[in-house]
């Protein structure tokens, strides 16, 4: 201090003044240290709710993707399966031409028109996907391809299938009118 009384009053003002910059300048400094821990608190919380938007953002994404590839393929479904009350009733002209070709049988005469239209109306459907669901008599009763209309007392294993009373069918794989049988007791 007593430096400071000796020297001219120009270069004690001077010194004062690089004083209070030293001081302001570490005041600034240290408030800005406290904005820039301020600053990257803040960018931090901010990266980090950008990260949780950016993972809700993909997994709404994938969730859409399954979405339409589930609804595709009940589209599909649909489709396939949207021709089944049509073919039910074909069914029924179809079922009419077999009885009418047996009767004819019969008496000997068939005509071979009357075989090529069931053979068309056949391949018609098939073309749509319908199968015809086969069995026979001897074979185990499936309860999943096969209604039991009677039950009958024979000599064969109970459950077993004894005649075809109608025929069944599939469409597209699935059971849209079971095979009418009659089985043993």
């Amino acid at each position: 201090m007593t430096e400071l009384n000796n020297q001219p009053e120009e270069n004690k003002s001077a010194s004062a003044d690089s004083a209070f910059v030293a001081k302001t300048t570490s005041a600034e400094e240290a408030a800005m240290a406290g904005k820039k821990e301020e600053q990257e608190t803040e960018l931090g919380k901010c990266q980090k709710e950008r990260d949780e938007y950016l993972d809700g953002w993909k997994r709404a994404k994938a969730e859409l993707i399954n979405y339409k590839k589930d609804e595709a393929k009940r589209f599909e479904t649909v489709v396939k399966l949207s021709n089944e009350d049509l073919i039910k009733e074909l069914l029924l002209v179809l079922d009419s031409f077999d009885l009418g070709l047996a009767s004819l049988e019969k008496e000997g005469s068939a005509q071979k028109g009357l075989y090529l239209i069931r053979s068309q109306l056949k391949d018609i459907l098939k073309s749509y996907g319908l199968e015809e669901i086969e069995t026979s008599a001897g074979k185990i009763f499936d309860p999943n391809t096969e209604e039991a209309v009677a039950e009958l007392d024979s000599d064969k294993p109970s459950g077993t299938i004894i005649e075809e009373v109608e025929k069944g069918y599939l469409l597209n794989g699935r059971v849209i009118r079971p095979v009418r049988v009659k089985i043993s007791k």
